[in-house]
């Protein structure tokens, strides 16, 4: 199955600075695996040591989190779109 993986400003270092990537998967899971096959060190910036996803990113299929669904075990189909998304902390809210 083929799919494609948006992937965020901070990590397009490790993928040639490409955006956008088309991978075959099954699951988030496998998803990340094949990533990490295809550029080197991505999953170690996605994923703890154990393998879970890391506490401040967040990926989303077709636009629905996976924490939601069946978190990295979350079953993805042909042309589905999976986004890498770094939470964003901090700063300040002046009103």
């Amino acid at each position: 199955m083929t799919i494609k993986v948006k992937i965020p400003t901070p990590l397009r270092s490790l993928t040639q600075d490409q955006g956008l990537v088309s991978i075959s998967a099954t699951n988030v899971e496998s998803a990340i695996n094949e990533l990490e096959k295809q550029f080197p060190g991505i999953k170690e910036r996605v994923c703890e040591e154990d393998g879970s996803l890391r506490r401040f990113v967040n990926i989303y299929i077709n636009g629905e989190d996976i924490r939601f669904l069946d978190d990295l075990q979350s079953s993805i189909k042909d042309n589905d779109e999976i986004s890498i998304v770094p939470a964003v902390a901090g700063g300040t809210i002046e009103i």
